[in-house]
């Protein structure tokens, strides 16, 4: 967990026992919307989503985790109630650690304080961008999504960059189009070879991350 990195196992070991592991099956509600924040989550496998609704009860999908990822810790930090929901997008395994601890531990440690203020940043600045391109055109808008999960989610191998093949669905919350929309936009990328689906793996490949940046101009 890239929280972590670099921490001497004596440091660890005292972490892993006051975790505890749980299994969520796919579609099931792991952190709930202005609940109190008693633990911080720790995604060990499989694939969640944060998510929040619009004034008009429509579902708007802020963020896709994935393995080795934090989750919850705004409401640890602040002392408030959780802000968004955390649903698992596929069968997920997750550690909760408990708040207290979680802010001591950042206390005793800068380092992992200032990654973990690292990655809040990031995850900000991707939002911020995500809504500078809500008047865009809807191709540069699926393809943001694609960069965004390349960027974050993405393994790289000799084909390219590989993110995961998401829902439809879940891709046009990220982006806000329907999801006809995004079926029929990847589908034409697909055509230009700007991507590759391989659906036994179930994961998007992305050749060339250039050509698909050329989109957003």
């Amino acid at each position: 967990m890239p929280l972590f990195e670099g921490l001497a196992p004596e440091l660890l070991e005292p972490l892993s026992r006051i975790m505890t592991v749980r299994s969520h099956p796919a579609n099931q509600t792991i952190i709930l919307q202005n609940d109190w924040g008693n633990s911080v989550y720790f995604v060990m496998a499989g694939w969640v989503k944060v998510r929040t609704f619009n004034l008009d009860g429509k579902e708007v999908t802020l963020n896709i985790l994935g393995p080795g990822e934090v989750v919850g810790e705004m409401a640890a930090l602040d002392e408030a109630p959780r802000s968004t929901d955390v649903i698992a997008l596929t069968p997920a395994k997750v550690a909760l650690m408990p708040a207290k601890s979680f802010i001591e531990f950042l206390e005793s440690d800068s380092a992992c304080g200032v990654r973990l203020a690292q990655l809040i940043s990031r995850r900000l600045r991707q939002i911020n961008r995500r809504l500078q391109l809500r008047e865009a055109g809807s191709t540069a808008r699926v393809a943001d999504v694609l960069l965004f999960l390349a960027e974050f989610r993405g393994h790289v191998s000799r084909a390219g960059v590989e993110v995961p093949n998401l829902p439809h669905r879940e891709l046009g919350s990220l982006s806000g189009l329907a999801r006809e929309t995004v079926t029929r936009i990847l589908g034409k990328l697909e055509q230009k070879g700007l991507i590759q689906r391989d659906r036994d793996r179930d994961i998007v490949c992305i050749p060339n991350m250039d050509s698909l940046e050329d989109l957003l101009l």
